[in-house]
């Protein structure tokens, strides 16, 4: 089968080499597509510039997430499932094309952490290089081309029907995930499982971090995101200190009071973390700050004192014992 179709896209012809199956899939915002590609030059030899297929995993995106190669939406929303076509995309379409490809290539060297589900935040650094890396591209960087597009339609799954991350979500659906994540990492905390739990505050977190940049800081909304932050955060340094990384704790908590020197828990995870790496001073100064800004959290900070006082004694009487064996 090849039939050669006109999309109502300018730049964009599509040829048919394998007929799909049923009726054009439902492609809602928010659905996941998967699909294997190669991506050609429009010279003789058709150069391949990518292929899935060599790399052994096909592409996945998120419609209506921004992908950074837009026309490829345009592309795939023609299609049925099972249908392989070819595209060809003039210029206007594969500008950014370049970019997209370093970050894919790397994915496949295993540089890239975030798989082959590229959104438009990992490419966003690209333009301050020079160079992307490769000689391949940095020519087609400079010199952009009609490029060819040969695709596999695999898969289309609606929303509810996979397990979204939370970058894929909308600013809505971050809002609504915030409470969920952070009441399962209330849930996993109670559980013992800090490592789960601290997963999850710090999903919430990057929720919260994506709707601050688009508040103006210091203002009303974005100081509501900001609380909503430093108490996760300081539900994450509870965490650590489960998991003994108090000096990611100290940082954590100093970077919080810099900004915001009110916040008790903070003084509070502070101190407990102090203690551990034996800053006596420093985890007192902290306890009595705590009793100043919240008289009622006394008896907590006496037990607290209780401890360390308990701990530095024994340290001593373990240190004086090391003498005398070492004199004997």
């Amino acid at each position: 089968m090849d039939v050669s179709l006109l999309l109502n896209v300018e730049g964009v012809k599509k040829t048919i080499l394998h007929g799909g199956v049923g009726e054009l899939p439902n492609f809602i915002s928010g659905s996941r597509v998967t699909f294997h590609f190669r991506t050609m030059k429009c010279d003789e030899e058709h150069t391949v510039i990518d292929d899935s297929r060599q790399v052994g995993q096909p592409m996945s995106i998120i419609l209506g997430n921004m992908f950074k190669l837009e026309v490829w939406e345009t592309l795939l929303t023609s299609m049925r499932l099972g249908e392989v076509a070819e595209f060809w995309c003039d210029t206007i379409h594969t500008g950014v094309y370049p970019m997209l490809s370093r970050s894919l290539r790397q994915v496949a060297e295993g540089k890239d952490p975030t798989g082959w589900h590229v959104h438009t935040c990992g490419l966003a650094n690209m333009f301050a290089y020079h160079t992307l890396g490769y000689e391949d591209l940095d020519e087609l960087q400079k010199e952009p081309q009609p490029l060819i597009f040969l695709i596999e339609l695999l898969q289309v799954e609606a929303p509810r029907e996979y397990q979204r991350e939370t970058w894929n979500l909308n600013n809505e659906e971050r809002m609504q995930a915030v409470p969920l994540l952070h009441g399962e990492g209330n849930r996993l905390y109670k559980l013992g499982r800090y490592d789960q739990a601290a997963t999850k505050y710090q999903e919430a977190i990057v929720c919260l971090r994506n709707l601050q940049t688009k508040e103006k800081p210091w203002e009303v909304e974005w100081l509501k995101l900001e609380k909503m932050i430093n108490t996760l955060i300081l539900n994450y340094c509870q965490c650590l200190l489960k998991k003994e990384e108090y000096y990611e704790v100290l940082e954590h908590t100093s970077d919080i009071l810099r900004h915001h020197p009110g916040i008790v828990k903070a003084y509070y995870v502070r101190a407990r973390a102090h203690a551990e790496v034996w800053n006596a001073e420093e985890a007192k100064a902290d306890l009595e700050k705590v009793l100043e800004l919240e008289p009622s959290m006394r008896k907590a900070v006496l037990r607290e004192l209780r401890q360390l006082e308990s701990r530095l004694s024994d340290k001593q009487e373990e240190e004086r014992q090391c003498c005398r064996n070492m004199l004997g």
